[in-house]
């Protein structure tokens, strides 16, 4: 049995709370490549020992259906990055967007007795009570996206920075055209209900205004081809003159390309957001109006898998003094560009 299911429930969960009290957020990778030898790291947490083949953990792995190109990219990553690791055993449960059929998996994954679940869920509050069993059971659960409403369901978070999303496209405009007070900006969000939306749309609105811009024409899609096609003809329609454009997602975004070649229009610089292979390739090739996508990571489930690992075998992230494995994790959200798009696309999913 590993060394993190010998831990008492009791103190694991205390461990949760003073660090959910600290506010311990780490941005960046997991990576337990040292930058250098002799590091200054605590205790056993020392990056030469973190990537040596230890003891076998069993992960039990369970998403949403791949019925998007950045879903269908979180699975394929979780998968390869289980396959570096000769010590990883990983259990996929198939995607499902029935939150009953999700429940069923994780209590599968108690049963058969798992170290670890890796859980993106459909439904972050549905799957609280089953998370919560599996913590009570002594499996720590990493959950990945879309958080549970309890702090004590899970022992880390991997997310996404959705506000941050949108501060990034925000400044990124600001610096195209926010030398022109008139400039007319417009957005085409994701699904209006959904808080990430919601976090993305705030976050562009408090980027844009520090340049003393505002969001001039906003419509909002569904995260497919065909929705984000009718919502983007239905801005160009109400909108004569844009100068800057920022939609939520890429996969959307194959729809609003082909809006904006349908119209003729060329007038304005577009920004995609999530970080799709098709996106990077037009920035690549040039002549489009989309000059930029922002990242959200489809490699948070990867990223899910390699702590688990790290804390089923009692093991931390090396690069950090602090011993052990924060309990929250946020990624960064970078924007690429014509000047940065090599060092992305390699890994980027497919729309």
């Amino acid at each position: 049995m590993s060394a993190a299911r010998q831990r008492p429930y009791r103190r694991l969960m205390s461990t949760a709370v003073a660090l959910a009290g600290a506010g311990v957020l780490v941005a960046g990778c997991t990576s337990n490549e040292p930058e250098s030898s002799g590091s200054d790291g605590g205790g056993d947490n020392v990056a030469s020992s973190n990537d040596e083949t230890g003891e076998t953990v069993r992960i039990g792995f369970s998403a949403p259906a791949a019925d998007h190109g950045w879903m269908a990219g979180i699975t394929e990553a979780a998968r390869d990055a289980a396959e570096e690791y000769e010590d990883i055993d990983l259990i996929v449960a198939e995607g499902t967007n029935d939150v009953s059929t999700q429940i069923s998996q994780v209590e599968t994954f108690i049963n058969e007795g798992v170290d670890a679940i890796v859980l993106l869920p459909f439904d972050g509050a549905a799957m609280t009570p089953v998370a919560l069993q599996a913590m009570e059971a002594g499996i720590p659960v990493i959950n990945v996206d879309r958080e549970f409403n309890s702090p004590f369901a899970a022992r880390a978070t991997i997310l996404g920075d959705n506000y941050g999303m949108g501060v990034s496209a925000g400044t990124y405009i600001c610096e195209q055209v926010g030398d022109n007070p008139d400039a007319v900006v417009a957005e085409i969000a994701g699904i209006d209900s959904l808080p990430l939306t919601q976090d993305r749309s705030q976050g562009f609105a408090d980027a844009l205004s520090d340049c003393g811009l505002d969001v001039d024409n906003r419509v909002a899609a569904d995260f497919t081809v065909e929705g984000g096609e009718e919502a983007a003809a239905n801005l160009l329609q109400a909108a004569p003159q844009i100068d800057a454009l920022w939609n939520h997602d890429d996969d959307q975004g194959v729809g609003v390309l082909a809006a904006i070649e349908n119209a003729g229009r060329d007038e304005f610089v577009m920004v995609g957001g999530a970080g799709s292979a098709n996106a990077m390739r037009e920035i690549q090739e040039g002549g489009s109006v989309l000059q930029a996508t922002v990242i959200y990571p489809h490699t948070q489930a990867a990223d899910g898998i390699r702590l688990a690992r790290l804390i089923a075998q009692g093991k931390g992230l090396s690069d950090l003094v602090s011993q052990g494995v924060p309990r929250e994790i946020v990624l960064n959200a970078p924007v690429v560009t014509e000047e940065n798009v090599e060092d992305y696309i390699d890994r980027a999913f497919e729309s």
